[in-house]
Order: C-alpha cells, then sequence, then structure tokens
C-alpha cells in the first residue's frame, strides 16, 4: 500500500529562529511532565505555552491524582495494590468508562503508575496522605490529592480547593530548574513535516505579532489539552454541542483542540471516539453555578481571582434544586430539576421547537423568585451574577421574559409562555404533585417579586478521545502508521477515558522520555 501524501508542510532546508531537541505545546500536566521528563533523559527543552502563565486545565482542577500499583502512599498506608489490578480495573466491559479503552493504553498506564508517582515526588509534588474515594474504575483507593500551592496570588481560583495548583506550580519549578525554556504567550499554529525526510522537524509560533519557527531535533509533544472549546470539533462526536454549550476552564483554558487540528493537517489519525460520547462521567454536566457564563459544578471563580476581570461573576450556587424552575428558550420547562444525569442533559440537548436551529437544544434559564433568594441566601447583584447576557430581574413573570437577551437566545422568550409555566408549576406545589415531570415533592411557589432568570444552560468539561498514539506516546496516521518525530499526551490523546490528571502525567512522561531518546 502506497503511503498517504499530504501537503508540503515546510520548504527545506528551513530557516529556524530556534532549534531544540525536544519541543513540547502546552504548559498543563501532561506538557509539564513531558518537558522534565524529556530533560531528565538529556534533551534540551522548549516549552512553548499560548496563555500568559502555565498550568492549562490543572491549574483549575481539584488536583486529584489517580495513579496506584502500589505506590509509595499507597504502600505507607497499607493498600494492597498492583499493576495487573489497575490493568483488571480499567477493562472492565461492566463499565463504560472501562469499556471502550484501548487495552494497549491501560497495560502501559497500569505498568507506569509507580514510577510516574515517583516521578512526580522527586521533581517536588506533595500530596494530602489520605486517598479519597472516586467514581473511577478502581476496586482499591488510588487517588491521591496535591497540596494547594501556597502562594494564593498564583492560583486562579483561590480558596476554593484548586489543589491542582500544587501540581502544576511544582513541576513548573523543577522544569525550570533544570534548564527547561518555558516560553508563554506563544501560541502554536503549525507542526511542520519534512515530507522528503518523513519525520516532523518542529513547530511555528505567533508572538507578539510576529511568527517563530523552532526546530525540533528529536520531537515534538502535543500537550494542547483537548477539544471542548471547539465548536466545530466537539460537534464530529455529538452534532447536538452547538455554539451555547460553554466549557469548564475558561476563561483561562479555551481547549481549542489546536494540537489536535495541527495535527491531523500533517496525516493524524483520532482514536476511540465512542468514548466521548459514552455517557460516562463528566464530559457534560448540569452547571452548580447560575447566572454566570462559566458555571462548572467544582470550579467556582471568587472577586480575588487574578482573571476575574474575565470571569465577571461569581455566580449564585444551587445547593436545593428544589428553589428553582428550568426552562428552555421558549420559556418551557422540560424535565424534572432535581435531576443532574444523563437524562436532564438529553432533555436540555433536545430541540424543542426552534425550526431555525434543529441541532442543540438552546439557552437553559434557571427561574426563581424572591423568597428562594433568601431561603439560599443569594445576593442577586453583581458581582455575583453577570447581568450582561447572563442574569435578569423583573418584577412580573411576563416583563421577565423580555427582558431575557443573549447571544444564544435566537428569539423572545414569550411572556405568556413563561407565565404559563410558572402558573403550572405553582399548581404542581398546590397540590404537592408534579403530573408533567416527576418533580418529588414540588415545595416553593415562584410567587414574590421580584423574578430571576439566571443562565443554567449544561456546560462541558473532560475530553475522553483525540489522537492516536502507540504505546510509547507516538502519533499515528491515518494509515496506521507513526509520525516520526511527533508525540500526544493529555486530553489531546484518545484511547483512554479516564477522567483527571493521572493519564496525562504517565503519557505526557512516556512521550518526553521516548522524545528525548530518539536519534536526530
Amino acid at each position: 500500500m502506497r503511503p498517504p501524501v499530504f501537503p508540503a508542510q515546510g520548504n527545506f532546508p528551513m530557516e529556524w529562529n530556534l532549534s531544540t531537541d525536544v519541543v513540547v505545546i502546552g504548559a498543563g500536566a501532561a506538557g509539564l511532565a513531558a518537558a522534565v521528563s524529556a530533560r531528565d533523559h538529556g534533551a534540551a527543552v522548549i516549552l512553548v505555552e499560548e496563555n500568559y502563565d502555565i498550568g492549562g486545565h490543572a491549574m483549575l482542577s481539584g488536583g486529584r491524582v489517580h495513579l496506584g500499583g502500589g505506590n509509595a502512599l499507597q504502600n505507607k498506608l497499607e493498600i494492597d495494590d498492583s499493576p495487573d489490578r489497575i490493568f483488571a480495573d480499567w477493562t472492565r466491559h461492566a463499565r463504560g468508562d472501562s469499556r471502550y479503552n484501548d487495552r494497549d493504553l491501560v497495560r502501559t498506564f497500569a505498568d507506569e503508575c509507580v514510577p510516574t508517582f515517583q516521578f512526580l515526588l522527586d521533581n517536588g509534588v506533595t500530596f494530602i496522605e489520605k486517598p479519597i474515594v472516586t467514581p473511577d474504575a478502581s476496586t482499591v483507593p488510588r487517588t491521591f490529592v496535591t497540596h494547594e500551592w501556597h502562594v494564593s496570588s498564583e492560583v486562579i481560583a483561590p480558596r476554593r480547593n484548586r489543589n491542582g495548583s500544587g501540581l502544576v506550580r511544582r513541576l513548573a519549578e523543577s522544569a525550570r530548574n533544570k534548564g527547561v525554556q518555558i516560553l508563554l504567550s506563544h501560541e502554536m499554529n503549525r507542526i511542520v513535516r519534512d515530507e522528503a525526510r518523513g519525520r516532523v522537524r518542529g513547530i511555528t509560533v505567533k508572538a507578539d505579532g510576529k511568527e517563530i519557527a523552532i526546530e525540533a531535533k528529536k520531537g515534538v509533544v502535543i500537550c494542547t489539552g483537548g477539544h471542548t472549546g471547539n465548536v466545530n470539533f466537539r460537534r464530529m462526536f455529538d452534532p447536538r454541542l452547538t455554539e451555547e454549550y460553554q466549557q469548564a476552564g475558561m476563561p483561562w483554558t479555551e481547549q481549542g483542540a489546536d494540537g489536535e487540528l495541527a495535527a491531523m493537517d500533517v496525516g493524524a489519525s483520532l482514536w476511540a471516539t465512542g468514548t466521548q460520547t459514552s455517557e460516562v462521567g463528566p464530559a457534560i454536566t448540569k452547571t452548580r453555578h447560575i447566572g454566570t457564563r462559566w458555571g462548572y459544578i467544582s470550579l467556582y471563580y471568587e472577586t480575588d481571582s487574578p482573571i476575574f476581570d474575565r470571569a465577571k461573576a461569581t455566580g449564585l450556587t444551587v445547593t436545593d434544586w428544589q428553589e428553582a424552575i428550568l426552562v428552555n428558550q421558549f420559556g418551557k420547562r422540560f424535565w424534572n430539576e432535581l435531576d443532574s444525569g444523563y437524562d436532564y442533559i438529553n432533555a436540555a440537548f433536545t430541540n424543542h421547537g426552534d425550526t431555525d436551529k434543529l441541532n442543540g437544544g438552546g439557552p437553559i434559564w434557571a427561574i426563581f423568585d424572591a423568597d428562594a433568594a433568601a431561603r439560599q441566601w443569594w445576593n442577586c447583584k453583581p458581582p455575583n451574577v453577570d447581568p450582561d447576557g447572563w442574569f435578569f430581574t423583573a418584577d412580573t413573570i411576563a416583563g421577565l421574559a423580555e427582558k431575557i437577551k443573549n447571544e444564544h437566545q435566537k428569539k423572545p422568550m414569550s411572556g405568556a409562555a413563561l407565565q404559563d409555566t410558572v402558573n403550572r408549576y405553582n399548581w404542581f406545589v398546590a397540590m404537592g404533585t408534579d403530573i408533567d415531570f416527576g418533580k418529588p415533592n414540588p415545595l416553593h411557589p415562584i410567587a414574590r417579586p421580584p423574578f430571576y432568570a439566571a443562565w443554567a444552560t449544561p456546560i462541558l468539561h473532560d475530553t475522553l478521545t483525540g489522537l492516536r498514539t502507540d504505546t510509547h506516546a507516538q502519533v499515528i496516521d491515518t494509515r496506521g502508521s507513526i509520525i516520526a518525530g511527533l508525540y500526544c499526551a493529555g486530553e489531546s490523546q484518545g484511547g483512554f477515558a479516564q477522567h483527571g490528571l493521572g493519564r496525562c502525567l504517565v503519557f505526557g512522561r512516556i512521550a518526553g522520555r521516548h522524545a528525548a531518546q530518539r536519534n536526530s
């Protein structure tokens, strides 16, 4: 079979502005692990990051590191585990997060957990010495939480247990001490592949309005963090995921599929794409913080966040969905508000009659009154809410509907329709039975002004598929051949649908090591 022919990606000999052994794209958990690992194995390393600071998605994480197999903390706490047990857990057909995984990748993950945990300890990462129970495919405790970074001004969501900051800050500190060159505010825009030699030669980036070509003598490692922020890309897996669905991590990390697209431009293939829509884990979640654009369940930007000027509101944290009803863009209830599972998500994604937009369910609004705000101790004013399209108030229900204006609310909401919805719900409260959607014992009427409408549209989180790689994290093309000199780790890597930091760290470390050991 003849190999595929791709468009020329560079003119050779090419003029490089910078040259190194290994280039890593993205300074999150996977990228930092790759950079440190490559440096440990003797390679000169340049790490490029489009943001103004390191950390990526991991900076905003809870710091949960899923690495078992008999690691140092498991041994200290007398937790019996082994690589074979990890492999068995993550390939069980009965679990959706295990069923479709690439067994070769899982085997590698299982075998590399213990050395990766030690790698973290060796590079200054510290852990709370108590395992936590997670819904992951584990028959024994394997998840330990890193300590939060000690400088609050360097934590993007301070005072909210963003313990992942302690992971990435420690790895970045170690990387710099070992001589990794970290270039911030450098956005990768192209992977350069020399077809004549059949290998990736480097990348180009944009910085300060200029294009810079960086040669990678041994390899390029993609760690750009997944695709949830790219509407066109994510709709390859689920056509319903149109533009109204925001993503966790913004406005800090966009996850725009930059690495995947650049790799696909030079022939890369995707892998295990069904894991993205297996309806397991937090790929898509019900929002918890309403009245703000970014309301992911476990992420809360307080006013002292370094990026609060971009976040714009903390949101109102919902502790009891008896306090509100949820309506679609037409002002109609569509499901039991107490449900937070994929039945709720699929109901929210349902087209409810918009003939101009058949894909995507449109905005979801939480409707509540002054009594609900008092019971929840909500202060319905900025900076708790964002009135610039994400939160509205009025003295009448019909007037509230008229005020709702948002870039994703394609048609005005009917005041009469919303009033009918509220009247019907209040009737259910009086009867004690929700005959439409079975909300158990609806408790509170929506009756006392002022009335409120808060953005409550489902929000995206995990990227669970991405580029195809082998067990050395080498990217594979659409014909099943390795693209020499190109690697991928983290959420941009496909084949292993594990939530969190474990797989990112393992395959980041593997990618850096293998790239450093390649012949130029």
